[in-house]
């Protein structure tokens, strides 16, 4: 009986693991690097350098650009110009 109880429960594990996907990373466009002894510590989760800023802002460290962001995956639309005179 329990050998059954094990089996379901392996199938049961199986059944769900094909529902999960992985965790996607996000990508911002900011990173903060913290100053300190030993190195320095860095997120790369800031949306603006001024967002960017006021987190560092009393610790110290300092603000650039994330080198890995690669932008939306999908562009917005342009809109089209309107003409005067036309």
């Amino acid at each position: 009986m329990r050998r059954s109880y094990s089996f379901l429960f392996a199938l049961a594990a199986l059944a769900m693991s094909a529902f999960i996907q992985p965790a996607a990373a996000n990508e911002y466009p900011w990173c903060a690097s913290y100053g300190g002894r030993g190195g320095s510590a860095r997120n790369c989760g800031f949306v603006s350098y001024a967002q960017c800023m006021e987190t560092i802002r009393g610790m110290g460290g300092f603000c650039e650009r994330n080198l890995f962001y690669s932008g939306p995956a999908e562009r917005p639309a342009r809109r089209a110009r309107k003409r005067n005179g036309d």
